[in-house]
């Protein structure tokens, strides 16, 4: 399979991002990749690889240069611009990137996921929310915590996911010190009540960021546990089912 690869700019495309897609003479199934605080890295690149490989059209959006950032990376500010930039901000960044993948001529529009990491997966709900075309829903550990509605926050993650029409699989670790136990347990009942198809692995270690190789909470077997669930639920969503 040959895996095609191209990197936009804001400047010189409109978009910000990094697009990986297996070479193909009819549309196939796609994913919208949604990166961490610490924004497009290389690991984050490796992972719309691995995608591309199974036969994704995969479109991970570089969602800081989009808001107005550029940068190679945003490990060092990636913390900050988050915390200055509202939720309505984030989704409006994102629908650019969904529709800039959604026009690709490779990608089929019935069959597209949106997978989001820490961060990415926080603001991953709100756009899942507002979207009901996206098919499913990725979420590796999204950055949720106890706290009130402001105007930068204005609807809380576990309220937002009442509005998410697609199935979804979340992921999350006993470690995790950000999204701590508590807050995990109320994100689990706002997704069961949502009443669309769930499924929620809960693993009893790896922290926050445990897919991430240079992440704190790093851990190299969930993983290697968390990869054949995630591939399997895409498969069954996005290749296997009606929309095939």
């Amino acid at each position: 399979m040959q895996i095609i690869e191209q990197t936009f700019n804001t400047k010189e495309h409109g978009i910000a991002g990094y697009l990986s897609y297996p070479e193909r003479k009819t549309p196939g199934p796609a994913l919208f990749l949604i990166h961490p605080k610490g924004g497009m890295t290389d690991y984050i690149k490796i992972e719309a690889r691995k995608y591309a490989r199974l036969g994704y059209s995969t479109f991970a959006i570089n969602v800081f240069e989009q808001l107005g950032y550029p940068s190679p990376t945003h490990i060092e500010t990636g913390s900050q611009i988050q915390a200055k930039t509202a939720d309505p901000e984030f989704t409006r960044a994102l629908t650019e990137g969904w529709r800039f993948l959604l026009s690709q001529p490779h990608v089929n529009k019935q069959r597209v996921a949106v997978c989001g990491y820490c961060m990415g997966g926080r603001i991953a709900i709100h756009f899942v929310a507002a979207t009901p075309e996206v098919r499913a829903f990725v979420g590796y550990y999204p950055t949720v915590r106890d706290e009130p509605t402001s105007a930068l926050r204005p609807i809380h993650p576990s309220a937002a996911v009442g509005k998410i029409r697609c199935p979804s699989i979340v992921l999350y670790g006993a470690d995790d010190v950000t999204t701590v136990l508590p807050v995990q347990e109320q994100m689990w009942q706002a997704f069961k009540k949502n009443g669309q198809p769930l499924e929620w692995h809960f693993f009893p270690f790896g922290g926050h960021g445990y897919v991430d190789p240079g992440a704190v909470g790093y851990h190299a077997h969930a993983t290697e546990l968390s990869w054949p669930l995630v591939v399997d639920f895409m498969e069954r969503h996005l290749k296997w089912g009606d929309a095939a």
